[in-house]
């Protein structure tokens, strides 16, 4: 197939959706399709490991628009095509809008007088929040525009997207048009493309209309999700949950046109040196978690549970440590340690050697985060902390006998990391991972394989299928 993908977030940033689409369009390029990426001229977060992309792949970067330019577009410079991280394409670089949270071990951060009394007023101010006055003041130039524009500031991007997209029409004729959601803005392109008399593959991840949505974006947000499921030809979610309520909103989507397709992990992942920035100690009974912070993904019963057994140490790596993480660690350096921000190549390799990955629940019962699936990958038992009743992502956990399911309880987590310590000390931790040919379905050439058949089988009805 002729796959056009149209893709705000797309490498280099490296953001859970922007992975998401660079491994399937990798595997998909892989098997032989030929793919062409539309996608915003916009910096990412340096040089992130991200995986590498196929160099058949072409990728259209287009205009973001006034604002994007004006946030980002000062100092930029382009850098070589692939540097030693395996960035995709060519790197954007800018005068960082975060501050440097460090190389992964220096895990320890000195501060003279004045950088403590600093730390102490960000704090107190509310404004520990890993950017600097550049980056809080562009975090709220963007809040501020999405308030009056739908679905956000990112729509000024449409229009060149769309001017990108007829032109390619127009020279390579794509069989099928991909629109990666989020951001929703990406989905008006998707639109115009069908106006334009093209089929319409839409990945929409989560619905448009979630609990995070603007109440005063509510109805917009379901005009357009319904536009989309009503159009597309195939519609993708990543939760049977997600599926059964898009059902159960549009009444012009059938069950055929709409499929799951979760997240991931990369079965033919190798560390190469450099990607190894974290150290575990093979006396410790070490846990990793790598991901972000919210105020619904809460990790106190947990950090006390670590401090009060002997013989564990947590390590958290995070571009964002909230105040009562790094209270922890600094109380406690011994149980709590924060190794910063990963670059994507280095946490995937710091997964494969710790002794076991920890997840933390999502606020909605029915999302499974994509982490959850990169852990699997990693052959490495899991620790999912969740609420009191069993959700998603511990339904998976059960299933494949991945792990431990808990609720949230320092005494619960307690006497599960007793377990393990006794596990790890007679050599059969490891055998609490999921088996790895249960989880095979779950890597990205699987996962895209499944993609490309539901899809040709719409497209092609009579005969299944089209050669690549």
């Amino acid at each position: 197939m002729k796959i056009l993908l149209v893709a705000y977030d797309f490498p280099p940033i490296p953001s859970p959706q922007a992975l998401r689409w660079a491994y399937l369009a990798r595997e998909l390029a892989r098997a032989g399709h030929q793919l062409q990426v539309i996608a915003p001229d916009v910096p990412g977060y340096g040089a992130g490991g991200l995986p590498v992309l196929p160099p058949c792949i072409q990728v259209h970067r287009v205009d973001p628009g006034k604002l994007s330019r004006l946030l980002f577009g000062r100092g930029r410079k382009n850098v070589a095509p692939q540097d030693s991280a395996g960035t995709i394409g060519a790197t954007l670089v800018t005068e960082p809008l975060l501050l440097a949270a460090g190389s992964a071990g220096s895990v320890v951060e000195t501060l003279n007088w004045k950088g403590r009394l600093r730390r102490k007023l960000e704090r107190s101010a509310g404004l520990n929040d890993g950017l600097n006055w550049k980056g809080r003041l562009a975090e709220k130039i963007k809040d501020m525009v999405s308030r009056h524009t739908f679905p956000d500031y990112r729509v000024e991007w449409v229009p060149h997207a769309i001017a990108k997209l007829e032109e390619v029409i127009l020279t390579q004729r794509p069989d099928v048009v991909v629109v990666s959601h989020e951001p929703a803005c990406t989905l008006l392109v998707g639109l115009a493309a069908v106006e334009r008399g093209l089929p319409l593959a839409a990945d929409m991840g989560d619905p448009v209309l979630a609990a995070y949505t603007p109440l005063k974006w509510h109805g917009k947000a379901l005009a357009l999700e319904r536009a989309v499921c009503e159009a597309a030809t195939l519609v993708t979610v990543t939760t049977d949950a997600a599926a059964k309520l898009l059902l159960q909103r549009h009444s012009g989507l059938t069950p055929e046109r709409i499929a799951t397709i979760t997240q991931g992990f990369d079965p033919s992942f190798g560390a190469v040196q450099g990607d190894r920035l974290v150290e575990f100690d093979p006396e410790r009974l070490e846990l990793l978690y790598t991901g972000s912070f919210y105020s619904f993904r809460r990790a106190e019963a947990l950090f006390s549970a670590v401090m009060g057994t002997a013989g564990v140490r947590l390590s958290v790596a995070t571009i964002k440590a909230p105040d009562y993480l790094q209270k922890a660690a600094e109380q406690n350096p011994e149980s709590i340690r924060i190794v910063g921000f990963l670059p994507h190549r280095a946490a995937l390799e710091a997964q494969r050697r710790c002794d076991v990955l920890v997840n933390l629940a999502n606020a909605d019962p029915v999302q499974v985060p994509g982490k959850v699936f990169e852990y699997l990958g990693a052959g490495r038992p899991l620790l999912h902390l969740r609420g009191a009743e069993q959700d998603a992502t511990g339904a998976v956990i059960t299933q494949l006998q991945a792990g431990w399911d808990l609720a949230a309880d320092e005494s619960a987590i307690v006497e599960a990391l007793q377990q393990m310590l006794q596990l790890k000390k007679s050599a059969a931790l490891y055998e609490r991972a999921a088996d790895r040919a249960s989880v095979a379905k779950y890597g990205w050439p699987a996962l895209a394989q499944e993609w490309t058949g539901r899809l040709q089988g719409l497209l092609h009805p009579q005969s299944g299928r089209i050669s690549p």
